[in-house]
């Protein structure tokens, strides 16, 4: 399918795929079950591993340094903290790569052998599998201080702040996606997840059988960055289990939601659970590194 993604179907193929999104979209079998408390427990402990893989790795960042080097990094990090498991393996993108310039298919957006420059914007992105739960996060940060970048992260989280309230409302994903299309748009920011595989604002987060060890996968190019067993469980909820611009289905169960924004030279995002139950919507975490560190800075402000 190609990358990106415009409001009018650019021929027949594009609208028979719309079509049938928007229909498979109703069917979610299990996928919108929610999961029981200890469930909740075991997402918000693989939530806070993949921070901390992501924040520690953040301090190791030095000029010179790769995506792939970065990358090996955060699957090291998490290796030593219990799991060599993942939905996908660790992602890295420096500079303009933050906002996927230069690529021309899936393929590319993997870690390359681009190296860190000091002004580079990074996002760090891991999910890793523990005990079988899925958490998945993307973390945003600079060598050195960068206002565009501020003025990004201030935007994600009114994002942040409002999307709970979206989700619990009577608006279907597909108009969610299109609403945060829209105030991306408005903000004068170019929306990089419609760059995403399928445009995905955000996806399922579920249970797979725990297991040691490394994930099966098969190949080294797009697909064979993802692990196999998570997919294949992605595949069976069909496109129920991502949150596109034709998502018209139901929105309860757990969503790794990720907005992802990109300016001249640079891209921000942040990525974590929502909980969209019948009636309440919330984060998962409320203790999470983007909140954590604009309070910090909002109190200095204020002294």
């Amino acid at each position: 399918m190609p990358i990106g993604y415009e409001l009018e179907p650019s021929g027949a193929w594009d609208r028979l795929y719309r079509w049938f999104s928007k229909v498979s979209s109703r069917w979610v079998g299990a996928a919108d079950e929610l999961p029981p408390k200890e469930a909740m427990a075991g997402h918000l402990a693989a939530q806070r591993l993949a921070y901390d893989a992501v924040v520690h790795v953040s301090k190791l960042l030095k000029v010179g340094m790769t995506e792939l080097e970065a990358a090996t990094l955060l699957e090291n990090y998490l290796k030593d903290h219990g799991t060599e498991r993942y939905l996908h393996r660790a992602f890295a993108w420096f500079g303009s790569h933050s906002r996927f310039d230069e690529y021309q298919s899936y393929s590319d957006y993997h870690p390359s052998d681009r190296a860190l420059e000091p002004h580079h914007v990074v996002i760090l992105d891991v999910s890793p599998v523990v005990d079988g739960y899925i958490g998945d996060v993307g973390y945003t940060v600079c060598l050195q201080p960068d206002a565009e970048l501020e003025k990004a992260k201030a935007f994600l989280l009114q994002l942040r702040e409002d999307l709970p309230g979206m989700f619990g409302s009577t608006m279907t994903a597909s108009e969610i996606w299109l609403e945060i299309n829209q105030r991306i748009k408005d903000a004068g920011y170019d929306n990089i997840h419609s760059k995403y595989p399928h445009c995905v604002l955000g996806h399922r987060v579920f249970r797979v059988k725990p297991k040691t060890g490394k994930h099966l996968r098969i190949g080294n190019r797009s697909f064979g960055w993802f692990s196999l067993e998570t997919n294949m469980v992605l595949m069976k909820m069909g496109l129920s289990a991502t949150l596109t611009p034709e998502h018209i289905g139901r929105k309860l169960g757990l969503w790794a939601i990720e907005p992802h924004i990109g300016w001249a030279g640079g891209g921000a995002k942040f990525e974590e659970i929502l909980v969209v139950e019948p009636g309440r919507c919330y984060w998962l975490d409320d203790n999470v590194p983007h909140v954590v560190e604009a309070k910090e800075r909002q109190a200095k402000a204020t002294n």
